[in-house]
């Protein structure tokens, strides 16, 4: 407490803007607002999961990715290889929101000398393992040496027809609130890797006990982006209106689409889906299942809407969900549990600035 009170009355001396009291997208928002655009190319900048920029008759799409040892990774429990296979895969999910292709990509390592050569060849060649089976191409990056750590930077390039490019903008009112996959395992998968460094740190020489837990450790350790969710909905004639990966939480992500176009929504608790066992888990942690999905990330699913005209050409896909349907923005956002209770949607999930500058002494 003491030191909080010191935080606050540093900052209230000092007349300076904490970063923690911004969190991650009010700096974005803060940084970004005197930004200009010089080229009509430029159809789409900051704002959404990638920039689009025109090319013909076809878009650009391009975006970037930091990763940071401490704040998004933890070596005690990553694998190099996995670490290398996630990076890539973050960014192809940004392009699969975007309702495009991802095609080529960057890397830049920043290491401090506690690497070997032989860990930086682990990290590219899960890199490479996920560049082989999305069919991205690898054309360059930089390397630099660090004083503590390891940061990895992605930049991925995708394209997408112009006509076919989906942003967080596009939902209307009525509109199908949908989700890919089931949600939650991620989060459930970081915490029994949090419960075994735990007994770790007490017993060096323990094993780690994930047997029985493969499917939320996979998913927290090797997570995929949904790039065939394209393909599937062009193949039944579907175009989403509005469209965003899901790595903040699905709270976090519909409250970005509600934003940028500016409309409220209900979401229906009992609809979302929830891995049975990751369920059974979330119970055992003394979490409540659909917080884990809501407030959870790295699920790294596409939440999109769809014109309630679509409604019959998607209802019996199974890797498809109808969780709600946007609203007016004055009717505001909620989430309606199986009682009829009406709750307020709001953001819980990861936030880089707050959850990294909040733990600083």
């Amino acid at each position: 407490m003491y030191e909080k009170r010191n935080k606050k009355s540093s900052e209230a001396k000092t007349g300076l803007t904490s970063l923690a009291s911004l969190g991650e997208f009010g700096l974005i928002d803060r940084l970004t607002r005197n930004v200009k655009h010089f080229h009509p190319e430029t159809l789409k900048g900051i704002g959404d999961d990638a920039a689009v920029i025109e090319a013909g008759d076809k878009v650009i799409l391009l975006s970037t990715d930091l990763l940071v040892e401490g704040i998004h990774f933890d070596l005690t429990y990553v694998p190099f290889k996995h670490l290398g296979y996630k990076a890539a895969v973050v960014n192809f999910s940004d392009i699969a929101a975007m309702n495009g292709i991802p095609k080529q990509m960057t890397v830049s390592l920043a290491v401090s000398s506690r690497f070997s050569a032989e860990a930086l060849d682990e990290i590219y060649a899960g890199i490479l393992m996920a560049c082989e089976k999305y069919k991205v191409d690898l054309v360059g990056g930089d390397t630099s040496s660090n004083v503590k750590g390891l940061m990895i930077s992605v930049s991925i390039i995708g394209e997408a027809k112009k006509e076919e490019v989906t942003y967080r903008s596009g939902a209307r009112s009525g509109d199908l609130l949908c989700v890919t996959g089931d949600l939650g395992s991620a989060f459930i998968g970081l915490l029994i890797l949090e419960r075994e460094k735990s007994v770790f740190k007490v017993d060096p020489n323990m094993q780690p006990e994930l047997s029985g837990f493969d499917y939320q450790v996979g998913r927290q350790l090797k997570p995929e982006a949904r790039t065939d969710i394209r393909n599937l909905l062009l193949g039944i004639g579907v175009r989403p209106t509005s469209m965003i990966d899901i790595s903040d939480g699905l709270a976090s992500e519909i409250l970005h689409i509600c934003k940028q176009s500016g409309v409220g929504c209900k979401l229906f608790e009992g609809k979302i889906p929830i891995d049975a066992h990751t369920r059974e888990l979330a119970k055992e942690y003394k979490i409540i299942p659909s917080v884990a999905a809501l407030s959870g990330g790295e699920d790294y699913e596409l939440l999109f809407t769809i014109k309630q005209d679509d409604y019959e050409k998607i209802k019996d896909i199974s890797e498809i969900t109808i969780i709600g349907h946007m609203t007016a923005s004055s009717e505001g956002k909620y989430m309606i549990t199986p009682d009829g209770k009406s709750i307020p949607v709001t953001a819980q999930g990861w936030d880089g600035m707050k959850s990294s500058f909040q733990q600083l002494p």
